[in-house]
């Protein structure tokens, strides 16, 4: 199988993920803007108000200044964090381990295609979702702000803070990649794929609800995509997003080396 035709195939094969995320991620961009009106944001701030420590777990604050600062209060925490992380942990898996655990990787390797090649290949499907998933949650965003609330939006620190987004999910899939290239069977890479990632928002959102749970923040990746940082142009939070970039693209390399040398048992 060529490197042009495995892409395609894998492109495919991401499709109904893409389509069911996609259609998860207009719903509640649409529905969360279009609170962005003085008596919502009453009632969602009275729900925060009313329950500080659960609404601050999942980034959700009282009081937003704006409509992008809305948008981060109750899109940033959550929404956009939660749902392109599962496709980074479903599909990851699906690139390596799943062909490796059902010994159909010989089918790849037995074509005149060096390993580094199907390595890469794969991590471009993952790659090309990702920034499909985040390209369409920021369309979705400016055709929901603009339509509701003409020329409130800054359009400009959006732009920068989807590109941050966009590291940060980079990074995630980029552990997923390097669980699915460790290890061949499918329960251990899903434990660690999943379990990393998933294990590190639930530090970030020990982290939120503050106290002396705040130090976890110190344990977390979570911690380095600071969207009020980036919205305000604070470099410690713009620094933040390179050293996500820079993680993804070192995870991603050691990927494809440990399964250029890895043992198929073929």
């Amino acid at each position: 199988m060529s490197n042009m035709a495995l892409y395609k195939r894998e492109i495919k094969g991401s499709l109904k993920l893409l389509f069911i995320f996609c259609a998860v991620i207009t719903m509640y961009v649409s529905v969360i803007i279009n609170m962005y009106d003085p008596q919502m944001m009453k009632m969602l701030d009275s729900f925060t108000e009313a329950m500080p420590e659960l609404m601050a777990s999942v980034g959700m604050k009282a009081n937003a200044a704006d409509l992008l600062g809305f948008m981060v209060s109750y899109l940033y925490g959550f929404i956009l964090l939660i749902f392109p992380m599962l496709f980074c942990i479903l599909r990851g898996n699906g690139l390596i381990a799943k062909y490796v655990d059902k010994g159909s990787m010989v089918s790849l390797v037995a074509a005149p295609v060096k390993r580094r090649t199907i390595a890469f290949t794969q991590v471009k499907v993952l790659v090309s979702g990702i920034l499909l998933l985040v390209f369409y949650s920021t369309i979705v965003e400016l055709i929901c702000a603009e339509s509701g609330f003409p020329g409130e939006l800054d359009i400009t620190a959006l732009l920068v803070l989807n590109g941050g987004l966009l590291c940060l999910h980079l990074f995630i899939g980029s552990i997923c990649f390097l669980s699915s290239c460790i290890f061949s069977d499918t329960k251990y890479s899903v434990a660690f794929g999943a379990g990393i990632p998933a294990f590190m928002y639930v530090l970030q959102m020990l982290a939120n609800v503050g106290g002396k749970a705040e130090n976890a923040k110190y344990f977390t990746f979570f911690t380095l995509f600071n969207p009020d940082g980036m919205i305000a142009g604070e470099s410690g939070a713009i620094a933040g997003i390179f050293v996500l970039f820079a993680g993804s693209v070192m995870l991603y390399v050691l990927g494809i080396m440990t399964f250029e040398r890895k043992d198929l048992h073929i």
